[in-house]
């Protein structure tokens, strides 16, 4: 049985992002609330949720108080911890992506973290930026923590590379362009280099994968590889997360791994 993971600030890689604007605060941090139990999987109080999701204490006890009301999360008087209850994983139960159905997509992710003993990330776009939708944290002695939600930029990152690279050189030029008029606007970052860009993402399919060093996370590596894009879905992307010095060494075989877990989840690539 997998081991629950439990924060460890100091060796979280991906700080949990900030509500992106427009968003209603309130609706906002209920979905976040979910998202954190659905990370640690176990019952929390709320100075830890709070605490881990800069919320105010007594906002997040409204919150809290709010979904015990409405039957999603249960209260343990004793403990006074909090835990979903039932109601919440019939949510989106009819919601079916063909890659998630009979769970193939996560049981291919279990497998990876199983051969591997590294973290195991899923990731689609989201607008300019590559985001963590699941997270299977390291079982190996030599890991990184992966926060779920985190972003990485889609024209800088190994999951961002892998997204990319499933899409015709076009939109890519588009996608650059877009990313540069926001950074000039925000007055933030270098110019994404579309001319250098565009053989990476070509060395990324002819390769099936995309491997990055100390791109975005100084000592951090992640071996990325799309799956199957099909008809109006998102495209998905999976990737194993460790030490760079410790991916590098291992680079061969975990390509090698990679490939033989993907073919048997997913024949068609």
């Amino acid at each position: 049985m997998r081991k629950k993971w439990a924060p460890e600030n100091k060796h979280i890689v991906g700080s949990r992002p900030d509500l992106p604007d427009g968003v209603v605060k309130s609706a906002g941090r209920v979905l976040q609330i979910l998202e954190y139990f659905d990370e640690i999987q176990r019952p929390a109080n709320v100075v830890e949720i709070s605490e881990i999701l800069k919320l105010p204490q007594s906002s997040t006890s409204a919150l809290l108080r709010s979904l015990v009301a409405m039957g999603y999360l249960y209260f343990d008087r004793l403990a006074r911890t909090y835990m979903p209850s039932c109601r919440v994983a019939l949510l989106g139960n009819w919601v079916n992506h063909p890659l998630f159905m009979g769970g193939v997509a996560l049981q291919c992710m279990d497998e990876l973290q199983q051969r591997t003993g590294d973290a195991v990330v899923l990731a689609i776009r989201n607008g300019v930026w590559a985001q963590y939708i699941h997270v299977l944290q390291a079982t190996s002695m030599a890991r990184l923590q992966v926060t779920r939600g985190a972003l990485r930029p889609l024209a800088a990152s190994g999951t961002g590379y892998a997204l990319l690279s499933t899409l015709p050189d076009a939109e890519v030029r588009k996608i650059c362009h877009r990313i540069n008029a926001e950074a000039r606007a925000a007055g933030r970052g270098a110019p994404v280099a579309t001319d250098t860009l565009l053989p990476t993402l070509e060395d990324v399919r002819r390769s099936g994968y995309a491997f990055t060093t100390d791109l975005v996370t100084p000592g951090g590596a992640v071996l990325a590889m799309p799956l199957p894009v099909t008809d109006g879905g998102q495209a998905l992307v999976v990737g194993l997360a460790g030490i760079s010095e410790v991916q590098k060494a291992r680079r061969t075989e975990l390509i090698a791994t990679m490939r033989d877990v993907l073919s048997a989840h997913f024949p068609a690539l």
